[in-house]
């Protein structure tokens, strides 16, 4: 019986959040003196070495001044009940170590530090865009621990929220290495030395639409083809700033015509799994491909396997 495959890059993690103690003052406090923190800047921390490579955590006698984030503990039998915050600040490089962020470095880490890097991403970065109450204006501050924000009168008080989006692979249906898939290439995306990069297409589910009917409409809308079979795969927080991918895989005739859409899609293109593969092995360079650590990655190889 083989091994089951492992999910999405970043949809990883063993960390218990521990919801229960966002609330407790005193045991935050307490924790706080035996925690290991990770200092995240605008998306970026600390790492060292590179296989894998390791997040920086630091005493928190020496944490920076800036917001903090309870993150959770280890509670697994060896981890010893391992406390983790975050606190968004700048990140001074260090000897041996270099900023990285979750675009570079996210598939390559082992499953605790992915968790603890996205959700002190994806916490950070939510942080940053509600200083003020969308309601009143008035000014708001952090609490429980960092995973809601409140008026400074407590009139008001503010969750951290996580947009939906689909994400798709379309596909023919065809069986082999004949088999295409249909990838597009952003119109915001620089060709890196004349090379373009090609990945699945995706957009944000809008109100009153299920995930499926968001995968029908923007593909429609982007490549201008009709789809079937839309059969959901996965997810993957995605903090850039706040979304929730929902990975999906849809066919559609084989070989149908493509009209893009040019304000969001420079091109679409039908690729053979032989072209794909040829790609992914390194065998060929006449096209990119999403970097590892994306759902569209995942969702790709998913198909080709």
């Amino acid at each position: 019986m083989s091994a089951a495959r492992p999910g999405p890059p970043l949809a990883r993690g063993v960390l218990d959040r521990a919801a229960h103690r966002r609330t407790d003052a005193d045991w935050l406090a307490e924790a706080w003196t035996r925690s290991r923190v990770l200092v995240v800047d605008d998306g970026h921390v600390l790492v060292r070495g590179d296989d894998p490579p390791e997040l920086v955590l630091i005493d928190p006698a020496d944490a920076p001044q800036g917001e903090r984030f309870f993150l959770g503990e280890d509670t697994r039998e060896d981890a010893g009940g391992s406390v983790y915050f975050a606190v968004a600040a700048d990140v001074t490089v260090l000897p041996d170590t270099r900023r990285a962020n979750l675009r570079q470095i996210g598939h390559a880490l082992p499953d605790l530090p992915a968790g603890l890097f996205i959700t002190a991403v994806g916490l950070a970065n939510w942080h940053s865009r509600h200083p003020y109450s969308p309601l009143s204006g008035k000014l708001t501050v952090p609490a429980q621990a960092g995973w809601v924000r409140t008026t400074e009168d407590g009139a008001e008080t503010l969750w951290p929220r996580t947009d939906p989006a689909v994400i798709m692979l379309v596909h023919d249906g065809v069986e082999g290495p004949d088999g295409c898939c249909l990838l597009g290439c952003n119109a915001q995306w620089p060709a890196a030395g004349g090379i373009r990069r090609y990945s699945t297409l995706a957009g944000f589910v809008e109100p009153g639409e299920s995930a499926e009917m968001a995968v029908a409409r923007e593909v429609l809308e982007e490549v201008g083809v009709v789809v079937g079979d839309v059969t959901y795969v996965a997810s993957q927080p995605w903090p850039f700033p706040g979304s929730l991918m929902l990975g999906f895989h849809a066919t559609a005739e084989v070989g149908a015509p493509i009209e893009v859409d040019p304000t969001e899609i420079l091109e679409g293109r039908w690729f053979s799994r032989a072209e794909i593969a040829a790609v992914l092995d390194g065998d060929s360079h006449a096209f990119g491909l999403p970097f590892p650590a994306s759902i569209a990655h995942y969702l790709i190889t998913e198909w080709l396997g």
